[in-house]
């Protein structure tokens, strides 16, 4: 499992690198900008129980 984590971490690097080498700025902060929306989402929910009714 491990090997399979690192290589998915490597592939994402590799696809990164390739997105700034083709000058593909914008499309790598709307990606990064959906994943922090997705991480802060998660954090909050962790932070703030959920209210049962």
């Amino acid at each position: 499992m491990s090997n399979d984590i690192d290589r998915f971490f490597e592939m994402q690097d590799e696809a990164v690198s390739l997105a700034f080498l083709e000058n593909k700025g914008d499309e790598l902060t709307d990606v990064l900008v959906a994943a922090l929306e997705d991480a802060l989402k998660i954090l909050s929910d962790e932070i703030r129980p959920e209210r049962l009714h």
